[in-house]
């Protein structure tokens, strides 16, 4: 077993100030949806005259193996016996205390914590003993059912959440039930929309980030993302765009199969971060390596037709453009997770006016609207999705009148100053923020 770096790091330091400030932890500055809604929550809420900070959580690599297959648990899969191994749950425990004494040192009695997903949640105990009123916002979660393995995962996480003040969840099934109902409450994630990710860009911006990847067949000239295809996408042709982490139940694999019952023009673009460098995903590489193997068995005539992109995080700005040039430049856009605890990239595509089609599972039921706002298929029908999108591909009206209420719910519900709002009301209604509109 490898030896744990335990020290904590700041992404955005919290100022001192003569009322509580707000911190939020999680496991990665970069990569990922909660990584990605920090970065303009803490941002939104500094405006808002609120002093944030954000911190982020470090461990070994088999602390965050541990971690990804609590993940899974919680999405209903995997084995739950490996909870009650003494082992793993002393490097959970051990992991996290030193941390949390770090953070303590840094803050004040006062202080809110908000605690962001299972990887975290280990530092409430430490915390609450200073004096610091914590909050666990769990981003992830599946419906419990007689099958699934909640239960252990809450046995597991009972030391901790007897020291959780308030917990949010996307949806109401996903948090803990020994955690009184008064303590529990749903907050709906949210995006930016004048962040690189979201702003509007002209038809040539899109043209030169995809080109510049060797996307659309001009000369290769941007190392920003590594593109395994046969050859580019011709100007003319459809394209269809999942962008996800290389991750298990992202559905990535299943996407990419269902190109041989799309209409034979349209191409296929899965696009993901470089594996490598998610310190929190063990097993971005193994997905990764199991899609090229799928493209690779494909018939010539259908492995030109499908594309994948490997996107550096090096640079945030620059993954964020281009992954904005990739939502606006696709026809159709999917996400065919098998569960999901919200997916921000649902709310991108809807706010850029695409259409979407997505499984009927989780935070995305939230998102959408079957037949209005876009297409829901049950999460494990290859054929109902392919049949979804193939009908989307063949009707450019329909997409349209998709794509534009997709945009007017996404403007309506999922933008940054709601969430501002949601946590001045939830988490301290007490701390200096000034009212957002």
């Amino acid at each position: 077993m490898t030896k744990n770096r335990t020290v904590p790091t700041w992404v955005h330091f919290p100022l001192q100030s003569n009322t509580s400030r707000l911190i939020h932890v999680n496991a990665t500055a970069k990569g990922g949806g909660v990584a990605e809604l920090l970065s303009h929550l803490v941002e939104s809420q500094a405006s808002a005259g609120l002093s944030v900070g954000w911190g982020v959580i470090s461990g070994s690599s088999e602390f965050f193996d541990l971690t990804k297959r609590i993940h899974h648990l919680l999405h209903g899969s995997g084995d739950a016996g490996l909870l009650q191994d003494d082992d793993l749950a002393s490097l959970y425990r051990t992991t996290l205390r030193p941390q949390a004494e770090w953070f303590a040192d840094h803050l004040a009695a006062g202080d809110v914590v908000v605690l962001h997903d299972p990887q975290t949640l280990g530092l409430a105990p430490g915390l609450s003993s200073r004096g610091m009123r914590v909050v666990w916002h769990c981003h992830i979660g599946s419906k419990p059912d007689e099958t699934t393995p909640h239960s252990a995962v809450w046995q597991f996480f009972e030391p901790y959440l007897k020291y959780v003040d308030t917990v949010l969840t996307s949806r109401a099934e996903f948090a803990p039930t020994q955690v009184p109902e008064s303590r529990r409450h749903v907050v709906l994630p949210a995006i930016a929309p004048e962040s690189p990710k979201n702003r509007d860009l002209s038809d040539s911006e899109v043209d030169s980030r995809l080109s510049g990847i060797g996307l659309l067949g001009h000369e290769y000239a941007e190392s920003e993302a590594a593109v395994e295809q046969d050859g580019p996408i011709p100007e003319s042709a459809p394209m269809v765009l999942q962008v996800s982490r290389w991750d298990p139940l992202k559905g990535m694999a299943e996407v990419l199969r269902s190109l041989e019952r799309l209409p034979p023009e349209a191409h296929l673009v899965l696009a993901g971060p470089e594996p490598r460098e998610i310190t929190d995903d063990p097993e971005g590489l193994a997905v990764l390596s199991q899609v090229r193997r799928v493209r690779e068995a494909m018939p010539d005539a259908l492995r030109v037709r499908a594309h994948l992109v490997t996107m550096s995080m090096a640079d945030p700005e620059r993954n964020a453009l281009l992954v904005n040039a990739l939502q606006r430049r696709a026809d159709v856009v999917t996400q065919k997770s098998l569960q999901e605890g919200f997916g921000l990239t649902v709310t991108e595509a809807m706010l850029k006016e695409r259409a979407v089609v997505a499984s009927d599972v989780g935070g995305i039921r939230a998102q959408i609207r079957h037949g209005r706002t876009g297409l829901l298929v049950p999460a494990e029908d290859d054929a109902a999705f392919a049949d979804a999108v193939a009908g989307l591909l063949r009707k450019p009206a329909r997409r349209r009148e998709l794509g534009l209420a997709a945009a007017a719910g996404a403007r309506a519900n999922f933008l940054m100053p709601r969430l501002v709002h949601d946590y001045r009301r939830l988490v301290h209604p007490t701390l200096n923020l000034q009212e957002t509109t």
